[in-house]
């Protein structure tokens, strides 16, 4: 069984939301830790764990990270942290995973699925080190998780979507 490390540099996590029913709000997080336990040759018998500093959120826009890190989101002082932590891999194809498991959000859990691409591994041409890749997207219902703040627009619908969408590329160095 192989050791992974996040390798941070060349690994990213983004989100977007739908905005005033016409568009979409984006952002990503600047930090994150994924702990990898297993074999990359048995991805199913594998476990994962994510931990995302709430504190890490850049939206590009000062004042609305502020917004989100205060108890109508996030509520940064009280939960530092968003937690994933898998309970299942299941293949669903060469190279496509579901991966299942309890998600803390603002002090609140909900089992979760996202949909994992495992990319494979690489030689770096630069150092020789092995690398993996894999991709990671799913959606969740900000409001499950106590995160309702709200306002109605004036034509109709409402400021924010429920759904939060997000996508991941992780890569990791592989040592045996």
């Amino acid at each position: 069984m192989a050791t992974l490390t996040l390798d941070k540099v060349h690994s990213s996590l983004a989100f977007q939301i739908k905005h005033m029913v016409v568009s979409k709000a984006k952002g990503e997080f600047q930090d994150f830790d994924v702990d990898f336990n297993g074999d990359l040759s048995d991805l199913e018998s594998a476990s994962l764990k994510v931990t995302i500093p709430v504190t890490s959120i850049d939206t590009g826009n000062e004042d609305r990270d502020g917004h989100l890190k205060t108890g109508d989101f996030f509520e940064a002082e009280k939960y530092p942290n968003m937690v994933f932590q898998s309970k299942s891999i299941k293949k669903v194809s060469d190279d496509e995973y579901e991966v299942t498991g309890d998600f803390t959000i603002k002090g609140e859990t909900n089992e979760e699925t996202f949909t994992v691409e495992y990319n494979g591994t690489s030689k770096s041409p630069l150092d020789g080190s092995t690398v993996a890749g894999f991709a990671v997207t799913g959606k969740v219902n900000r409001e499950a998780y106590g995160m309702t703040y709200n306002a109605a627009v004036e034509t109709g619908g409402m400021l924010l979507g429920k759904d939060v969408k997000f996508e991941g590329d992780f890569e990791f160095i592989v040592e045996d």
